[in-house]
């Protein structure tokens, strides 16, 4: 009977660590999340704009069930490698990079007061350089955006 004991000890451990290695696996790093709230390219189409919105954040799980609406959010229609590339260009006082080069982009803000889903937004499409935090060489944050001065 003991041995049994300890397989079962065995088998349940074993399982313990395999289920480990796997959520390990899933975990998303803060640049995967980075580009899952923030990358679409080439630019998802949709038949208005306030359903891309509405679409692209319930999608890229920006907004959740049970969780309340982010009140704005930015979606960034270039590459992933040209927002990598703004990781190179020297930090503002502030610490952010830039991108060198506007592009295109969809900003979603929250419509009304309520902030419980289902969540309704507007959406403003605009040409701007983009601001970002980054870590190891990679952005994980979108700070803002700017106009392309004139």
């Amino acid at each position: 009977m003991a041995v049994g004991k300890v397989s079962m000890a065995g088998w349940a451990l074993c399982m313990v660590l395999v289920l480990a290695a796997l959520a390990g696996t899933v975990a998303e790093t803060r640049y995967e999340k980075f580009l899952r709230q923030h990358v679409d390219f080439p630019q998802t189409s949709t038949l208005a704009a306030h359903r891309y919105c509405e679409t692209m954040m319930a999608r890229r799980r920006v907004t959740a069930q049970g969780r309340p609406c982010k009140p704005t959010n930015t979606f960034v229609h270039a590459s992933a490698e040209e927002l990598v590339a703004a990781c190179s260009q020297a930090p503002d006082a502030k610490g952010f990079h830039s991108t060198p080069t506007s592009m295109a982009l969809t900003t979603c803000r929250l419509r009304g007061r309520d902030t419980h889903p289902p969540c309704a937004y507007r959406a403003r499409q605009v040409q701007h350089h983009v601001q970002v935090s980054c870590l190891n060489g990679l952005p994980v944050h979108l700070a803002g955006s700017y106009p392309p001065s004139q």
